[in-house]
């Protein structure tokens, strides 16, 4: 999904996907339902961004099927011309569209997370995965976007979250009170899966604002001594 977004992002004008035919792939993995999958969810992320997801397309064929490969990838490419450059013909301005396809790239962790049992589905009849995704699934995933906050009177500086954050949003040393920097997180949820429960400092916030970063000189951690 990534590659797919960043090739839209760096101005390709449509990307066209082959593998081999579907029951038909030498190998186990079912890479090729997987890539329909991903390819059902990318074009109705594509349709909330305002991109036509006509630019993306997937098609299956064997390595002896040459010319269908050249037949379809020359009609790809006519229909691609007849859209026209990415932007122009959906209204959307360079920036404008940069900025809106970089939010979705952000988000992928969480997107994946959150739609994990879907995007695992293998279905037997190919049209299943056109209408597997729904524009109203689609529109209430991107508007109830969780935040993540490290509660400040729960935190024990134990480093569990940040070692484990994969893109290094959260701040703490030893002794400190941790606090995730909302511009890096990713929304992936890690930090709240991995706080150990006895501690449950990490919170999952929908819908509200997040409350800001305590100042750092408080962020020193008292420990209560045991009482003797």
């Amino acid at each position: 999904m990534g590659f797919v977004l960043r090739a839209f992002y760096n101005g390709s004008d449509g990307v066209f996907i082959g593998g081999c035919r579907l029951g038909e792939c030498n190998y186990t993995t079912q890479g090729n339902y997987h890539a329909l999958n991903m390819v059902s969810l990318c074009k109705r992320l594509m349709e909330h961004i305002g991109i036509d997801p006509d630019r993306l397309r997937i098609e299956f064929m064997s390595s002896a099927e040459g010319i269908r490969f050249a037949r379809l990838v020359t009609d790809f490419i006519k229909d691609i011309k007849e859209l026209g450059p990415i932007g122009e013909r959906e209204g959307i301005t360079r920036e404008e569209l940069k900025r809106r396809i970089q939010e979705v790239i952000r988000l992928i962790p969480y997107i994946k997370v959150s739609k994990k049992d879907k995007l695992s589905l293998i279905l037997e009849n190919k049209d299943e995965y056109e209408n597997l995704y729904t524009k109203e699934e689609i529109e209430q995933l991107l508007t109830e976007i969780p935040s993540y906050y490290i509660d400040p009177e729960k935190c024990q500086a134990c480093g569990i979250c940040r070692r484990r954050c994969p893109v290094d949003a959260i701040s703490g040393e030893k002794k400190k009170i941790h606090v995730i920097d909302q511009d890096k997180c990713i929304k992936c949820g890690t930090c709240f899966e991995a706080c150990p429960s006895r501690f449950a400092a990490v919170q999952r916030i929908v819908g509200e604002p997040v409350p800001p970063p305590i100042p750092e000189e408080q962020r020193v951690l008292q420990r209560k001594k045991a009482a003797r």
